[in-house]
């Protein structure tokens, strides 16, 4: 695997070089900015925790004159807004900034809004993935790397499966169509790997998801 922090020339979208003869792509996609942020960045719990601290303080304040719960309650949910806002905001230019692209030798992961890197994954050091549905189409594929090969986590986030610290594992997030993307991995993985099978990584208590090694709907 290859990490590259400069791409300012691009042979074509997501890819830092162009494929050697005989490689194609065969799918190109981003987060969906919505979806990376609520899921991602957790906009929506966020937002119900700011509501109920606003409703706490209004009820601490009771007897206070209008005037200063108003003032008091206003800065509140201005600061709230501000906070969801800008995380918001980070969501859409991380979606923006990301392309995901599967060729039939490998996944590509150019990622970053600052400091962008491409992460380049070879199907042949992939053991396994899993597939997490988000709701309205869209889904999370998660990439499980070969040891000794790793990426740290916070290269990745928020492209990464959540909670696998130790092990990160890349994570293709809110993609749309994520059966589909997930059928078309395994099918790529399957050409690159004719003599193995994909690892189930599915964790009912942890991370409930299909396992791209299960049947999946496309």
């Amino acid at each position: 695997m290859s990490t590259q922090h400069e791409h300012e020339f691009e042979a074509a979208p997501g890819l830092p070089e162009a494929l050697p003869a005989g490689e194609k792509i065969l799918w190109q996609g981003a987060p969906d900015w919505r979806q990376l942020a609520v899921h991602a960045f957790h906009v929506r719990k966020l937002a119900i925790y700011f509501a109920l601290i606003i409703a706490l303080q209004a009820w601490v304040m009771q007897g206070q004159s209008l005037q200063v719960m108003l003032a008091s309650i206003g800065t509140s949910a201005m600061l709230a807004l501000t906070a969801v806002g800008m995380l918001t905001a980070i969501a859409w230019f991380a979606s923006h900034t990301c392309l995901y692209t599967l060729t039939s030798k490998r996944i590509v992961m150019r990622v970053g809004i600052v400091l962008t890197m491409t992460f380049n994954l070879p199907l042949v050091r992939i053991a396994g993935a899993a597939l997490k549905s988000r709701g309205r189409g869209c889904g999370d594929v998660a990439l499980q790397i070969r040891e000794p090969d790793r990426i740290a986590y916070l290269h990745l986030w928020p492209h990464a499966r959540a909670w696998r610290l130790k092990n990160p594992e890349p994570s293709l997030r809110c993609v749309k169509n994520a059966d589909a993307v997930g059928a078309l991995i395994l099918q790529a993985w399957r050409a690159a790997n004719p003599h193995e099978a994909m690892l189930t990584q599915s964790s009912p208590n942890q991370d409930p998801g299909a396992s791209l090694s299960d049947p999946i709907t496309a």
